[in-house]
Order: structure tokens, then C-alpha cells, then sequence
């Protein structure tokens, strides 16, 4: 009798750690899905960008340091992108995806506060268009970038839960890293003037 109780508990064990496994692999491919919309918007931004840059160029040919950090910055982000795109569950990688959107975020917010101080440029329609998909795509990546955070809470948390993180563990299953791009214009000096 204490044998089939012992084979019972351990068939119940087994179960439950394939369930656990198989709700831990379901999670792990709903964060990777989301990253894949984010994918797709980042994509969407980063053949935008040139445009904008060759379009403003000819307006803005003495600011030539701006538009090469703009192309430089959004070089170095689609770098870091292919890569998270190929392992989502990298966390060095999502780290530098992180840092790198920051400093293209920053680019662009210089290049459209430029672009704000020159009224032909406000004037051309075909810049206008292309700085108004550039703020809808922007508004896209926000909201993917949401999506794919909520899921990657959703798997860390599952992952973590006791007895989850002993199979968790034992499956090597390793925790995911958000995507929270850091704002560099809010870290600038604020500059005040009253005259």
C-alpha cells in the first residue's frame, strides 16, 4: 500500500511539473509574440527615418551633425533590434535594444525641435506627412512595447511562483527582461530663461 501511495504522489508530481512546463513554454511564446509586433513597428520606423532625413536634408544642410546622429542612432538600434528579434529571451540584448531606442529617441526629439524652427519645413507637406506617420508609428511601438511587457510580467510572475520556479529552474527556463526605454531628454538640464 505505501508503494502505490509513493507512485500515486509521484505520478501526481510529474503531471504537474509537465503542466507547469507546458503553461511556462505557452507564456514564454506569448512574450515572444509580442515582441514580434514591436518588431514589426520598430521595423515600420526604421525605413521611415531615412526618409525624413533625406527630406529635411536639403532644409537643414548646416545641422549636419544632427541628421548623422539621427542616421547613426537609428543604425545602432536596427543593429540592436536583428538581434533581440533572433533571441527575445536575451537580457543583454534587450538591455542594449533598450539603450540604443533611447539614444535614436533622443536623435529624433532633436531633429523635430530643429525641424519646429524652420518655417519651410513646416510648410512642406511631404515632411509633414512623414513626421505625422513617424508620431503614429512612435504611438505603435508604445503600445506593442506595452503588450510585450504585460507578457513578459505575466511569465515572470508564473516563473517565479513556488513550486513553478523549481521546474522553472530544473527546465532552465530564465527570467525575461522588459523593454523599458530610457528617456535621455528628461535626464538633460532643464534650461530656464526670463527674458
Amino acid at each position: 500500500m505505501p508503494t502505490i501511495i509513493f507512485l500515486l504522489f509521484l505520478a501526481v508530481m510529474g503531471f504537474y511539473a509537465v503542466a507547469v512546463y507546458n503553461s511556462l513554454i505557452t507564456l514564454r511564446n506569448h512574450f515572444k509574440n509580442a515582441f514580434a509586433q514591436i518588431d514589426v513597428q520598430l521595423q515600420r520606423r526604421y525605413e521611415l527615418i531615412p526618409n525624413l532625413v533625406e527630406a529635411v536634408k536639403a532644409y537643414l544642410s548646416h545641422e549636419k551633425e544632427t541628421l548623422t546622429q539621427v542616421i547613426n542612432a537609428r543604425n545602432q538600434a536596427a543593429s540592436a533590434e536583428q538581434l533581440v528579434a533572433k533571441q527575445v529571451d536575451n537580457t543583454a540584448a534587450m538591455t542594449q535594444l533598450a539603450q540604443a531606442e533611447g539614444v535614436l529617441s533622443a536623435a529624433l526629439g532633436k531633429l523635430m525641435v530643429l525641424s519646429e524652427s524652420y518655417p519651410d519645413i513646416k510648410a512642406n507637406s511631404t515632411i509633414q506627412h512623414l513626421m505625422e506617420e513617424l508620431k503614429s508609428t512612435e504611438n505603435r511601438v508604445s503600445f506593442a512595447r506595452q503588450a510585450f511587457n504585460d507578457a513578459v510580467m505575466v511569465y515572470n510572475i508564473e516563473r517565479e511562483k513556488f513550486p513553478n520556479n523549481i521546474v522553472a529552474n530544473f527546465t532552465q527556463f530564465q527570467q525575461a527582461q522588459m523593454l523599458e526605454i530610457p528617456n535621455i531628454a528628461a535626464k538633460e538640464p532643464i534650461k530656464i530663461s526670463f527674458n
